[in-house]
């Protein structure tokens, strides 16, 4: 398969890291090294299953988190007398920390547009408050989010379905049609449902791309009513906040 898809969503490494962090609800000051870069080239192996455009960057971390994970496993000085080596994780930390205050201002940062950009707009048509909470908050769900869901998707098919012989062919602009004609007759579907409905892996991976490729045309969105929450696939709406809002409000 090659159908290679870069969308403007798609993040840095530091994000994935970031979000493996707080996927796993993990220490930052104390990053469990093994564990997060096992993950993080699960993700890797993922993107590169899908043909995704990887950045070098990505390639680079994972240099980087190999080294970290190798330092790690190195038995300690047993001389008490020489100095405490650094922790080889220190450099990362001190990174991801930076990375994610940049990213908080830049969200503030926005915020301020959005409420200088409203000053001069003509007042609000009156909306039915009842109608308004049906509706709920939802936000903007990460390249990753998808990732982590496909990647369930592909744990869940029986084992013994990878083994059959494939005898359906399925191409991403047919099924780019079928999903989007099913959101004509419901505007909205959970990833889950899309991906129950495929028979074998390589329909799985062709759904994917697909609904990656619905992202980047703009034909729909993805969201999550909370953080980690199941992804819905939804008709393209304007009334999204962005994915870097999310934690403020589980905070709250």
């Amino acid at each position: 398969m090659s159908y290679k898809i870069k969308l403007e969503m798609f993040e840095g490494p530091l994000d994935l890291l970031l979000y493996l962090v707080k996927k796993d609800h993990l220490n930052i000051y104390d990053i469990p090294i093994s564990k997060v870069t096992d993950q993080y080239l699960e993700y890797i192996n993922l993107m590169q299953l899908l043909d995704l455009n990887i950045a070098g960057e990505f390639l680079v971390m994972a240099a980087t988190l190999m080294q970290i994970k190798s330092k790690m496993l190195l038995p300690a000085q047993e001389d008490a007398a020489e100095e405490l080596e650094e922790d080889p994780r220190e450099e990362l930390v001190k990174r991801l920390l930076e990375y994610e205050r940049f990213k908080q201002i830049a969200e503030t940062l926005r915020e301020k547009e959005e409420v200088q950009r409203e000053v001069f707009k003509r007042p609000k048509v009156e909306i039915d408050k009842d109608k308004e909470a049906d509706k709920g908050h939802y936000f903007e769900a990460s390249i990753f989010d998808l990732i982590n869901a496909f990647s369930q998707a592909l744990k869940d098919i029986p084992k013994e379905v990878f083994y059959e012989v494939i005898k359906d062919e399925f191409t991403i602009e047919e099924k780019v049609h079928g999903i989007l004609h099913l959101l004509l007759v419901n505007p909205s579907m959970r990833i889950s449902e899309l991906f129950a409905k495929a028979k074998n892996k390589l329909e799985v991976i062709v759904t994917f791309l697909a609904i990656l490729e619905l992202i980047r045309m703009k034909e729909a969105v993805v969201m999550q009513n909370s953080l980690f929450s199941e992804i819905e696939v939804r008709r393209n709406a304007n009334n999204i906040i962005p994915y870097e809002r999310r934690d403020k409000k589980d905070s709250n």
